[in-house]
């Protein structure tokens, strides 16, 4: 007995991963790399710099760091196709929304990030509730009724 699972016709695996779906992986890893990025350079410039409070910089960076591994567990499950992944997908692109519109209220080269988080997340929320996308992680309906395809 192996402990793989082999793929039937009805099954999330069977077939090849829709482009919809990489697509939302690729958009979820690329804001889990961000956060890292963040995370690092406020570290870093706590550690190495002279900030006003180095305790407060450390702990933003670590706390960045820790939230990086939100959307890195969802894009990687997105791309394992393993339907738990869908939640924290979505939850990350929620989460930044109000990240993004407060980065679009700065008066500052803020505006940018603003714009390309935006559309980021709206991108990629639509990308993740769209029923390919939800047939190839293997959720169902109400009632475990399977979408039509």
């Amino acid at each position: 007995m192996s402990s793989e699972r082999n793929p039937t016709p009805d099954s999330p695996d069977a077939g090849p991963r829709p482009g919809r779906l990489t697509a939302a992986a690729a958009l979820a890893a690329l804001e889990g790399l961000a956060l890292v990025a963040g995370g690092l350079y406020i570290l870093v410039r706590g550690l190495t710099g002279h900030p006003d409070d180095r305790g407060q910089a450390v702990t933003g960076g670590v706390t960045l760091i820790v939230l990086a591994l939100l959307p890195l567990l969802a894009a990687r499950g997105l791309l394992l196709r393993r339907g738990w992944s869908r939640g924290p997908a979505i939850i990350t692109q929620i989460m930044a929304l109000p990240v993004a519109y407060n980065l679009l209220q700065a008066d500052s080269m803020a505006i940018p990030g603003g714009i390309a988080l935006a559309v980021v997340a709206v991108a990629a929320l639509v990308l993740i509730v769209n029923p390919e996308t939800t047939r190839a992680l293997g959720i169902t309906g109400p009632g475990g009724v399977r979408e039509p395809k």
